[in-house]
């Protein structure tokens, strides 16, 4: 059969359970002894048959092909089923593992962007602590009040003053949070209640007589925005990269025991926002305060 590949044949062929054979004209394309089909490039278009079903084949001329025989017309379409069932169902495999693939690669992506602009946030946000300044008592023996001036690093994403703690490190860790009812703009002392009603009150005397120290405990702080040209701070607590702040704390709150800090004692701090590095300070008093406000 080999030697009629290429060649012009007229092919019998009877299948199982037919009264009768039929008869198939055409060019010989390919004989696969391995699956047990032949190719036939016939007038009906290239079709293969089955071998076991070959009762005769012999070359045949070409130019009688349309006097030629072919599959009868209610015959049914039985060869190649397995194989295009096959090749459906690779199709469907290979369509449900490129979903997942691509499924997978999508959440891989969002969870990469999301950690990316975390990532970045975290390492480019942050507190800058500018300058500390020290207030003592009337008799000039302890460090009552601490005034911590910061502002945002630069570069940093928007800071929430409501998130930012504040750790003093002092024989014991002391953790204090935003007073609320204690944030003044411009030396004006705001009071964030319901009914929305605003106190101010305006001293002449610096920002250590701003607040009322008294109030502030040894678990909150006071705040006073110097620099907040988009009132971010005052309406929402939120620190800009261009806003500066300074933080007050009552250390005679903080350090019950001294009433303040004392002469040549020091104490490790941390201003820590919700996001990005800390500001971190050390608060070394001198050994005799010659003034009421001392450069830390």
């Amino acid at each position: 059969m080999k030697r009629l590949v290429g060649n012009y044949c007229k092919i019998v062929t009877k299948e199982p359970g037919d009264s009768r054979a039929s008869v198939v004209t055409g060019i010989l394309e390919n004989v696969d002894y391995e699956d047990g089909f032949i190719l036939v490039d016939s007038n009906q278009g290239l079709g293969c048959l089955r071998i076991d079903t070959i009762i005769a084949i012999k070359p045949g001329n070409p130019h009688k092909r349309k006097h030629q025989t072919n599959f009868k017309e209610d015959e049914e379409a039985a060869i190649g089923i397995g194989t295009l069932i096959v090749f459906i169902a690779m199709i469907l495999v290979a369509a449900v593992a490129a979903t997942v693939i691509i499924q997978t690669s999508e959440n891989l992506q969002q969870r990469a962007y999301a950690v990316g602009k975390q990532t970045i946030r975290q390492v480019s946000s942050g507190l800058e602590i500018i300058d500390l300044t020290g207030y003592t008592d009337e008799s000039k023996s302890v460090i009552q009040y601490l005034a911590i001036s910061l502002k945002p690093r630069a570069g940093s994403y928007d800071l929430d003053l409501n998130q930012t703690l504040v750790y003093i490190e002092y024989d014991n860790l002391t953790v204090l949070a935003l007073a609320y009812e204690h944030f003044c703009d411009d030396g004006a002392l705001y009071n964030n209640q319901q009914n929305g009603s605003i106190s101010c009150e305006v001293s002449s005397n610096g920002v250590f007589h701003t607040l009322n120290h008294s109030v502030l405990t040894s678990t909150n702080y006071g705040a006073i925005s110097i620099r907040d040209s988009d009132n971010s701070l005052i309406n929402s607590f939120g620190m800009s990269p261009s806003d500066l702040i300074m933080v007050m704390i009552n250390l005679s709150a903080a350090f019950p025991e001294t009433g303040g800090l004392e002469p040549g004692e020091e104490f490790f701090g941390r201003v820590v926002p919700e996001v990005g590095s800390s500001g971190i300070f050390m608060v070394s008093a001198p050994n005799a305060f010659s003034r009421k406000v001392i450069d830390l």
